[in-house]
């Protein structure tokens, strides 16, 4: 079916477009086009400029009046632990998943990937099959699992349990991506207690490893990276920071990396001043992820709502409580940053850390017609998932 979304800012990735309309087809985003074109009518206009084209079909295309609002491309979530009081880091099954990605669609994101803190080898198979039964039962927005942990540094576990914390040991890391079946797409880890064998080992299985809640040293980070480590997880937390003697691995990821890291835009996790002092110095290189939790009384990771974040029990910081959308606002709002800017960072770079910028992250011709409608204060209205209402 076709669909033309009209009277509003459409964000493409690349320009901001206003007096424009959005024609998917399908799943597929066809064209866009000046609005004067239509003439008077969305569909009249439409109707007319294709009547001549070969295999123009007779169906009147479905309207979508954005009311003065902004489309840009749905939002991507490399990070969150469940949503809707189903937390997927501790309790893993199928049901955890829907809910998070009903969650997930709530702030505008579509494509996710539900994370698991370091947990025993249980769950994580647990986890594994939780993805694979979701995603070939037809479940929406998955990418994969995203692993953070068990191969992390105890002195930067931040909320993780530590007895659940492992060394690398490859025979045992085969064992796992045997059976992840593909279905493990991300794992954070510590490159200061890895091997290089280890990072090669996953980055052959197709995991996009992330350096995280990890001690290193700048030499270490760089060793690290230069294995091939291609992103790294929530700037600034759980991870040795930045002194003018020792700069640590946030030193590393400031100075002239190629790698792409995470931040959690809350305020909690970050204070909103010293994203902005990263954000020119990292440009693309940083993108937003929620790092979001849900209340949970059983288990390991005991969450508890304490205003706009999530502590455990002993007061510790363990989670935040953002929507993509509300990390979006406050990029623009609390730290400056331009609003098509800040849609790169929940859209297109997530997209590019994953190797999905062919197919999502831009408005374009032939690509995934998968958007997200918001208003100016910032409320989603709609997700439209390849073409259709979410």
């Amino acid at each position: 079916m076709k669909t033309i979304f009209y009277n509003g800012t459409i964000h493409t990735g690349t320009k901001t477009l206003t007096g424009h309309v959005l024609v998917t087809a399908g799943a597929t985003i066809r064209e866009i086009r000046p609005a004067e074109s239509l003439a008077e009518s969305p569909a009249d206009g439409y109707a007319q400029s294709t009547a001549a084209q070969p295999g123009a079909g007779s169906e009147p295309p479905r309207l979508i009046d954005l009311a003065g609002g902004h489309l840009a491309p749905a939002f991507i979530d490399l990070q969150l632990y469940g949503g809707l009081d189903h937390l997927f880091s501790d309790h893993p099954s199928v049901t955890a998943i829907d809910a998070t990605y009903r969650y997930c669609l709530q702030g505008g994101a579509a494509y996710f990937q539900p994370t698991m803190a370091t947990q025993t080898d249980a769950l994580m198979e647990q986890a594994i099959a939780a993805v694979r039964a979701y995603k070939t039962g037809g479940g929406k927005g998955v990418l994969g699992l995203h692993l953070e942990g068990p191969y992390i540094n105890p002195v930067k576990r931040g909320a993780h349990r530590e007895e659940y914390i492992q060394r690398p040991d490859a025979k045992k890391l085969q064992a796992l991506l045997d059976k992840s079946g593909g279905f493990l797409t991300m794992m954070t880890l510590a490159p200061e207690r890895c091997d290089e064998e280890i990072v090669r080992q996953l980055a052959e299985a197709g995991v996009v490893v992330s350096a995280g809640h990890t001690n290193a040293t700048y030499e270490e980070a760089q060793k690290g990276f230069s294995w091939g480590i291609p992103a790294a997880t929530h700037l600034f937390n759980a991870m040795s920071p930045l002194s003018h003697r020792a700069p640590g691995m946030v030193g590393a990821l400031l100075h002239d990396t190629p790698v792409p890291v995470s931040v959690v835009a809350d305020g909690h996790h970050v204070d909103f001043a010293v994203i902005a002092i990263a954000k020119r110095l990292l440009g693309e290189k940083l993108f937003l992820i929620t790092d979001a939790v849900t209340e949970n009384q059983q288990g390991s990771y005991q969450h508890q709502l304490q205003g706009d974040k999530y502590i455990l029990p002993d007061g510790t910081l363990s989670g935040s409580a953002l929507t993509m959308i509300k990390a979006v606002q406050n990029c623009v709002e609390h730290i400056g940053i331009p609003l098509d800017e800040a849609l790169r960072m929940a859209s297109l770079y997530p997209a590019r850390v994953m190797g999905l910028e062919a197919r999502l992250g831009t408005i374009a011709p032939n690509k995934e017609a998968t958007l997200v409608w918001f208003d100016d204060n910032y409320e989603v209205k709609k997700v439209f998932v390849s073409g259709e209402p979410a």
